[in-house]
């Protein structure tokens, strides 16, 4: 496996000797309501003068009128193009912050403090920066590398167990896709055996070679959205409704109904497909999702930025560790794998 990127690390004093050697001319720290009470209180006795901009917390405030809030607040605070701007919290605020810097006085630094399993995993690796739109995740955005992301595990110890878990979907998904001997290692081993020391760096590992290979996503990276092409739609759905979905929760149910389709096709098979869904059901449980409900999911698959021509697209797996990119699936598979889905028994 390849070593990390320079610019990820783990501890947070690379964030803080940056701050100290960059002659930086403001320094704002984002943070939401639970991170602000939760996780500054670890960093704020060595940050130094800085300008603290709160916003709300949560998937639904990901969008362009929260990137107002911060826009105006770094305005009246006078920062200029040398500021730096530090997103402490989850992926909302890594994605949006990202966002936000990279697109002030057309681009500040900024630099990622990840509290999340989901974010150090996931959305600390890889430049993606974006806010969701109209519903529609991730929908308006661009690439762009944070100047540094400090992963520190003390971070989880904020974390409710169900946070921490839907981070772990995504540990799973990187398992699946480039390593299948570590794949059957971590289906043997109790949640309650996990290392998080051990199993972040190896995930950020895997994500890091696929993301170096192809940074724009116009090959071999496609393959990290496997369980998303359903997952995102489920989560889009939901977003809104009564009983909204963690991020993790529905890329595992996307998981699940995407290698369903494999399946269906020959692709993947019957033990494969038992493994792999009886481990994601044993943790995750199911997510609620009516048959009445399908023909939304479906239109929101429609809207996946992997589409080509309004073909959806999706990854689908032959084997653990042996991901097939850019498969056209059908609205009519979509349905079938959902209701596949709602049959399983836990």
């Amino acid at each position: 496996m390849s070593d990390l990127p320079d610019n990820i690390s783990f501890g947070t004093d690379t964030i803080f000797n940056l701050i100290g050697e960059g002659n930086f001319t403001s320094i704002g720290v984002l943070v939401d309501e639970n991170t602000r009470k939760l996780c500054y209180p670890k960093i704020y006795e060595r940050l130094g003068e800085h300008h603290l901009i709160e916003i709300k917390s949560g998937e639904s405030n990901k969008n362009i009128d929260t990137c107002n809030v911060i826009w105006d607040q770094m305005t009246r605070a006078g920062f200029d193009r040398n500021s730096l701007l530090i997103n402490l919290g989850g992926g909302v605020i890594g994605d949006m912050g990202g966002f936000c810097a990279a697109t002030y006085k057309r681009g500040i630094s900024f630099v990622n403090m990840p509290t999340t399993l989901l974010s150090q995993v996931d959305a600390s690796v890889g430049g993606k920066l974006g806010v969701d739109f109209h519903g529609l995740k991730n929908h308006i955005g661009l690439f762009k590398d944070p100047e540094h992301v400090a992963i520190s595990t003390e971070f989880l110890d904020t974390l409710p167990k169900q946070e921490v878990r839907s981070g772990f979907a995504e540990i799973i998904k990187h398992h699946l896709i480039r390593d299948k001997s570590g794949w059957e290692n971590l289906r043997k081993t109790p949640w309650e055996g996990l290392s998080w020391k051990e199993l972040i760096p190896h995930s950020v590992r895997i994500k890091s070679a696929v993301v170096a290979s192809d940074p724009y996503e116009s090959g071999l990276r496609k393959i990290l959205n496997l369980g998303h092409t359903i997952g995102h739609a489920i989560e889009s759905h939901l977003l809104g409704g009564h009983s909204p979905v963690l991020h993790g929760e529905a890329v595992a149910a996307g998981i699940i109904c995407e290698n369903h389709i494999a399946h269906q096709r020959g692709m993947l098979s019957q033990e494969h497909l038992a493994h792999i869904q009886h481990y994601i059901l044993s943790l995750f449980g199911k997510v609620a999702v009516p048959e009445r409900e399908h023909d939304a999911i479906i239109h929101q698959a429609y809207q996946d930025k992997k589409n080509k021509q309004q073909r959806i697209r999706a990854v689908l797996l032959e084997a653990p560790g042996v991901p097939k990119w850019d498969v056209e699936i059908t609205a009519e598979e979509i349905r079938d794998s959902l209701a596949y889905y709602a049959s399983l028994q836990m």
